[in-house]
């Protein structure tokens, strides 16, 4: 198991994004004064009253799912050692979860704190991204025809099961030379 990460790599991308909003806030001010920075200020308001509604029972659900199965199981069935029946795994419940990335985020957040692998991860988002059964039956099948989203889910289901391989491969991230 890798180190625990430092505290400044720990909060390295909120202080990102932080210095993003502040150079922001300071583009918006210089090229719009007050009143075009109280706009965008309330935009963001009105947005984050939006968001916080679908996402804190998307991190309610991560962190149930951290605290009910344990880190033991969920790295049998999806870390490292998993193989392709982990890879296969991530891919069906990438498949089976509705919604947005506020949904999908913070359950990929919770099984990487319970021990999955980069590979089974990025096979999940992959999963999630081409083949979202909810997607595919709201907007596929009733838009394009029942023959061709089909055939594009089937041309695409391979894909995730390779994205996971060629992750584990690639010489990056955590514990890597």
């Amino acid at each position: 198991m890798p180190p625990p990460a430092s505290p400044w790599r720990r909060h390295a991308n909120l202080l990102f994004i932080l210095a993003l909003c502040l150079s922001a806030a300071l583009a918006c001010w210089l090229l719009r004064g007050t009143a075009g920075l109280a706009r965008g200020l309330a935009r963001a308001g009105d947005l984050a009253l939006l968001v916080l509604p679908v996402l804190m029972p998307a991190l309610v659900l991560a962190g149930l799912v951290q605290a009910g199965v344990a880190r033991e199981r969920i790295t049998r069935w999806l870390g490292a050692d998993s193989g392709l029946r982990g890879l296969g795994l991530a891919t069906l419940a990438g498949i089976a979860t509705p919604g947005g990335p506020m949904a999908a985020f913070p359950l990929v957040l919770a099984l990487a704190a319970g021990g999955a692998d980069r590979g089974a991860l990025i096979a999940f988002i992959t999963a999630w991204a081409l083949n979202g059964l909810s997607r595919i039956l709201v907007w596929e099948v009733p838009v394009l025809g029942p023959e061709f989203a089909a055939l594009r889910f089937l041309a695409s289901l391979p894909l995730p099961l390779l994205a996971g391989l060629v992750a584990r491969r690639l010489p990056l991230g955590p514990g890597t030379a």
